[in-house]
């Protein structure tokens, strides 16, 4: 398929650039797949689109400080790094902003936190030693570091930088690793998850931590081509036990973001058919398009999201590309807000 089949306009004025305060008075297109109705509602109304039986599951991710300053030792130079990931003890996947780059470069940061550039990775990433590592280390990027924020958001932030530690994570986050947030989970509150388990429906949660992809755009006009980055996830034999159960019994199983979509399905042969169930701890890296049959997901509340994106291209895996498209042109025409900080719909 060609990727120009995934863009549309939107005006700039619509992407938000601050959270709902409360967080679930954003807004909520609903849709049913079913009958074709389309509601526009407020979030805080999820509840009445839910049932007892209903299993709903979360991303328990949290976004660490990964964004870091410092310099070059020799000259003094400006450089950023995103952390990425940890490949063992003191030695990182990060990307690196700055020019002349190369192995054995030096570099110092805030706190006495020192690196060495050891070698070029994939995708424009490094391979970086630190002087620290475990609990020091990360008490040093608690300190030093800043929350990542998309580039789309960056550039006209109206929150001002200390909040986004708060602003920027959801209400359950337990598990550090993310350098993006599960933004369909910025939605909620604790006293809309109260409401959502009193009505019944059992709430799970499974680990996906976000990475570099979430920001990696499609660059290949044939999106097949596409090679999307590995991402860790976690998820407990009890939670597999939990959706077995549900699939069985035909009870709906409701993903809250595509990072919780991705996650059950790259799993699904796991989670269905394995005979001794155990705890999940892998990377995945599962591309979802149209023409993709899902095996667990049934429902799906979800951000808007960037044109020729691989979050959109999933969700039009769901309710079909035209239909999507369509969503998103009404939702531009009643001015909902898009991105991270914006609005959500219920695909159910």
């Amino acid at each position: 398929m060609n990727l120009d089949l995934f863009n549309y306009k939107l005006p700039e004025k619509l992407i938000a650039t601050k959270p709902a305060s409360p967080r679930d008075h954003s807004r909520l297109l609903v849709f049913d797949r079913k009958s074709q109705e389309i509601k526009l509602q407020k979030f805080f109304n999820i509840t009445q689109y839910l049932q007892a039986g209903d299993l709903m599951i979360f991303n328990n991710t949290k976004v660490f400080p990964a964004r870091i300053f410092g310099q070059k030792t020799e000259t003094g130079g400006k450089i950023e790094i995103l952390l990425l990931k940890n490949l063992m003890s003191k030695l990182w996947q990060v990307l690196i902003g700055g020019k002349h780059l190369k192995p054995g470069l030096k570099l110092r940061f805030k706190q006495g936190l020192e690196a060495e550039v050891i070698k070029p990775l994939e995708g424009k990433t490094w391979q970086v030693k630190f002087n620290f590592s475990g609990k020091q280390f990360n008490e040093i990027i608690n300190k030093i570091g800043e929350t990542p924020i998309p580039p789309y958001i960056s550039s006209r932030l109206n929150c001002p930088i200390s909040n986004l530690k708060s602003k920027y994570q959801t209400i359950y986050a337990q598990k550090t690793g993310s350098v993006a947030a599960p933004t369909a989970g910025l939605h909620f509150t604790k006293n809309l998850l109260n409401k959502i388990k009193n009505k019944g429906v059992d709430i799970e949660f499974i680990t996906l931590h976000v990475g570099m992809g979430t920001f990696e755009p499609v660059s290949v006009n044939t999106i097949e081509k596409h090679q999307m980055h590995a991402e860790y996830v976690e998820l407990k034999k009890s939670v597999i036990r939990k959706i077995r159960q549900a699939k069985q019994e035909g009870r709906r199983i409701i993903v809250v973001g595509t990072t919780s979509a991705r996650t059950l399905e790259a799993l699904a042969e796991e989670i269905l058919n394995s005979k001794q169930i155990k705890d999940i701890k892998k990377e995945v890296n599962i591309f979802i398009f149209p023409g993709y049959k899902f095996n667990l997901v049934d429902a799906m509340i979800t951000n808007f999201h960037l044109p020729k994106s691989t979050l959109l291209m999933l969700v039009s895996a769901l309710i079909g590309r035209e239909k999507t498209l369509e969503l998103y042109n009404l939702a531009i025409k009643k001015n909902y807000r898009f991105y991270s900080f914006g609005d959500a719909m219920f695909l159910k």
